[in-house]
């Protein structure tokens, strides 16, 4: 065992020998969107992130899934459709899987990936001077909070659907062009839980600008008209004193402790190198008025 949970990394990571390692994840939830389709490959892609944010290339996956067997067969049909997509689009193979019967449907995936030993992303190796890379915007719980209660357009619930079914890869394949000190990535414990396990466990201190972060469209105004999960508590309570949001408003801040699903990549990256590719794809976070610290 290379990688075991002790520092909460996103998955765990085996040794096969001297130039292969297996990394090795599960995740499965409830639906939270309606279509059928879109929730399987917004599971699916929130699985294979895992791999994504070790450093590995994911190999095989399988279903993990619960079912109402009083729900349409066809719907069923689309959930499976729709995670086997993801698990195609990542060059994976689905090698089977596991079902049983239950009141609420969940469906997921565990997936298996191969990373290089010495090329792991691991929550720790954060160092004083990296620059940090977010890959996806915040604001999905609170969105899909607003969907369920039928207070959020069309539009908006698009812009999330979207950012969730698409996969880490792209930004990952980027990422491998230069060196990578930390990775991990966002997912129920928000941008701040997630971030506070990288500052522990690589015994730093992290800063971002809150004004800088990228956000969904809307998921500033959902927060403060009080679409909320109770992520917005517990995710305070799990970083407790170590976090300070100096000037920052409190629907912001709602934003950035918001429990995400298949969320971005949080990577830590050395200062001086070139990853032009990857800013090209997620962009920088630069200095503004207000600051996000976790020591």
């Amino acid at each position: 065992m290379i990688v075991g949970f002790d520092l909460a990394d996103d998955a765990g990571v085996v040794r096969l020998d001297a130039e292969r390692a297996l990394v090795q994840t599960v995740d499965f939830f409830t639906p939270i969107v309606d279509d059928p389709y879109q929730y399987g490959a917004i599971a699916a892609a929130n699985s294979l992130s895992d791999v994504y944010a070790m450093g590995g290339r994911p190999l095989s996956a399988l279903n993990v899934l619960c079912w109402n067997d009083g729900l349409p067969t066809e719907a069923l049909h689309q959930v499976l459709a729709g995670g086997l997509a993801k698990v195609r689009e990542a060059g994976a193979v689905l090698a089977g899987g596991h079902s049983v019967t239950a009141n609420e449907p969940k469906y997921g995936l565990a997936v298996t990936g191969l990373v290089h030993p010495d090329r792991i992303w691991a929550n720790a190796g954060a160092r004083p001077g990296d620059r940090l890379w977010l890959s996806k915007p915040l604001g999905t719980g609170i969105i899909t909070t607003a969907m369920k209660r039928r207070r959020c357009s069309d539009a908006v619930a698009q812009a999330a659907i979207d950012t969730m079914a698409t996969l880490n890869q792209a930004v990952a394949d980027a990422a491998r062009e230069g060196e990578v000190h930390a990775c991990t990535d966002i997912t129920g414990f928000g941008l701040v839980g997630h971030a506070w396990e990288v500052a522990r466990a690589s015994k730093v201190g992290l800063v971002f600008t809150a004004d800088a972060l990228p956000l969904l469209p809307e998921a500033v105004a959902l927060a403060e008209a009080g679409h909320l999960t109770r992520g917005n508590i517990s995710n305070r309570v799990y970083v407790g004193d170590a976090l300070h949001m100096d000037g920052v408003a409190e629907a912001l801040q709602c934003v950035l402790v918001d429990p995400q699903t298949s969320g971005g990549l949080l990577l830590a990256v050395p200062r001086e190198h070139d990853l032009s590719r990857v800013a090209s794809l997620v962009g920088e976070v630069v200095e503004g008025e207000a600051s996000v610290r976790f020591r």
